[in-house]
């Protein structure tokens, strides 16, 4: 039975139908930046960790584009091999999050009742958890590292996706053609997984692009901090640590590339999953 033989969704109501030239440009600096982390360690032209004192602290030249840090390592290769954590860790923590979180809220709007007021009840006692703290306190029990801090931020980002998700599948499970699929005598999980699903989906993408920003933010603030990737891994939010003693020397290009880099990130898929969402037709 499909689902647009009987109703259309609110949600698929504001599919892409227009160009957007913000959207256009947000695209296509976010797929370059997914093209930087799949092939930017191959382009690095030398290997990111290693070291030459004697060209230590330079300034950018034909050698090294950008300059090498205190350790003689060239910065370009540093930030090029570092794309991939970088982007990876949030990554990974959108994907867990959004597929529990789509799934949660999908299993709530659907039973309704006692099972969505108390998943309501949860998701909001979530939201006042910081996830940083959450991401500090893991390592401090789990250790450092790069996937103590996504298993952490993976838990506190399933909330951001599961609230939005569940308003457009409430509304989903109370049109005409859920009840047709109960009465056709279809399961609950074929019912949700085959025409709930599909209907909320674009919502579930959009807002996990949006949440991919906050992701790589916080990811970037854990390594900081030195509760993430390790030195001498090259990884952004390392550089920009790592890059502070030098700035001191007025050498800035370390800390102020590798910001510069999550900050055109952050935007870029934050404006991406903004306009994503306006066009669906449901605010985040």
């Amino acid at each position: 039975m499909s689902t647009a033989h009987l109703a259309p969704s609110p949600v698929l109501g504001g599919r892409l139908a227009r160009n957007d030239l913000v959207l256009t440009v947000a695209g296509l600096l976010c797929a370059a930046l997914v093209l930087l982390a799949l092939f930017g360690p191959f382009l690095a032209p030398y290997p990111p960790d290693e070291t030459d004192i004697l060209a230590a602290g330079q300034g950018p030249s034909a050698q090294h584009l950008l300059g090498t840090d205190s350790l003689g390592r060239d910065l370009l290769s540093r930030l090029l091999a570092g794309a991939r954590p970088s982007l990876m860790a949030p990554a990974v923590t959108v994907l867990i999050s959004s597929v529990l979180g789509t799934a949660i809220a999908i299993a709530a709007a659907y039973h309704g009742g006692k099972v969505d007021r108390m998943t309501a009840r949860v998701l909001e006692i979530m939201f006042a958890v910081p996830g940083v703290l959450v991401a500090v306190l893991a390592a401090a029990v789990l250790g450092t590292g790069l996937w103590t801090p996504v298993i952490a931020l993976s838990l506190i980002y399933i909330p951001y996706v599961a609230r939005v998700v569940r308003s457009a599948a409430v509304r989903e499970c109370r049109l005409p053609y859920v009840e047709a699929c109960r009465l056709a005598g279809l399961s609950g999980w074929r019912i949700c997984t085959r025409h709930v699903l599909r209907n909320v989906a674009p919502l579930a993408v959009a807002q996990g692009t949006l949440a991919f920003g906050w992701a790589l933010m916080d990811f970037g603030a854990i390594s900081f901090l030195g509760l993430g990737v390790q030195p001498p891994q090259a990884e952004w939010g390392v550089m920009v640590n790592e890059g502070r003693p030098e700035m001191l020397d007025g050498a800035l290009q370390q800390s102020l590339s590798a910001g510069l880099l999550i900050v055109l990130a952050v935007v870029s898929f934050n404006i991406l999953g903004e306009r994503l969402s306006t066009r669906i037709g449901v605010s985040t």
